[in-house]
C-alpha cells in the first residue's frame, strides 16, 4: 500500500472491513456512522500507509488502533453537538425571549429590553463577547471561532460556556419565573 499498490488495499479491506465496522459500531451504536468509520478507517490507511511500522503493531492491530481512533472521535463530535445543541437552545430562547418579550418576560418595551441585552454583552470580557457574537449572532461553529480568533477550540468553548453563564445571570431580571 505505501508504494501505491491498490490491490493490497483491497486485499486489506476485504479482510479487514467486518471487524472495523463491528467495532465501529459496537462503539457508535449506529450503522450508518459505523459505515463512515470504516470508510475513513482504509481511507487513512491508504494514505498513512508509509507511516506504518510493523515493528509496532500487525497491520489488522493498526488499523483497528486507526478505527477505534476515527469512532472515538465521533462519538467525542457527537456528544460535543448534543451539548452545543442544548446551549444554542437555551441561548436562543434566552435571547428570543429578551427581544421579543416573550412569555415569560417582564413588561418592559423593545428598547428597554433591547438595551438590557447589550448591556449584558457589554459588561462581558471583551474575549468572552466576542466568542458569543460570533457564535449566536455571526452563526459560526466553536471550531469556526477558534480558526477566526487563532485560540485553541477548548479557550473557545470555555469562554461561551462562561459567557452564557454571565449573560443567564445578568438578564435574570428580565424573566418573571427567574428562568
Amino acid at each position: 500500500m505505501a508504494e501505491g499498490d491498490e490491490s493490497s488495499l483491497a486485499a486489506l479491506y476485504d479482510e479487514l472491513s467486518d471487524r472495523v465496522h463491528a467495532l465501529a459500531f459496537w462503539i457508535l451504536r449506529d450503522a450508518d456512522e459505523a459505515e463512515d468509520v470504516v470508510e475513513e478507517t482504509f481511507w487513512q490507511a491508504w494514505h498513512t500507509a508509509n507511516q506504518y511500522d510493523g515493528r509496532r503493531a500487525s497491520a489488522s492491530g493498526w488499523v483497528v488502533m486507526i478505527a477505534r481512533s476515527r469512532a472515538l472521535d465521533r462519538l467525542r463530535a457527537r456528544r460535543r453537538r448534543a451539548v452545543w445543541t442544548e446551549a444554542a437552545a437555551t441561548a436562543d430562547q434566552l435571547v428570543g425571549r429578551i427581544a421579543e418579550g416573550g412569555p415569560g418576560v417582564t413588561h418592559l418595551d423593545g428598547l428597554e429590553r433591547r438595551a438590557a441585552l447589550d448591556s449584558a454583552l457589554r459588561a462581558l470580557p471583551l474575549d468572552q463577547r466576542q466568542a458569543v457574537e460570533l457564535a449566536f449572532f455571526g452563526g459560526l461553529s466553536h471550531s469556526e471561532i477558534a480558526e477566526r480568533t487563532a485560540q485553541p477550540l477548548g479557550t473557545v468553548k470555555t469562554r461561551i460556556r462562561l459567557a452564557m453563564q454571565k449573560l443567564r445571570q445578568g438578564l435574570a431580571f428580565l424573566a418573571e419565573d427567574g428562568h
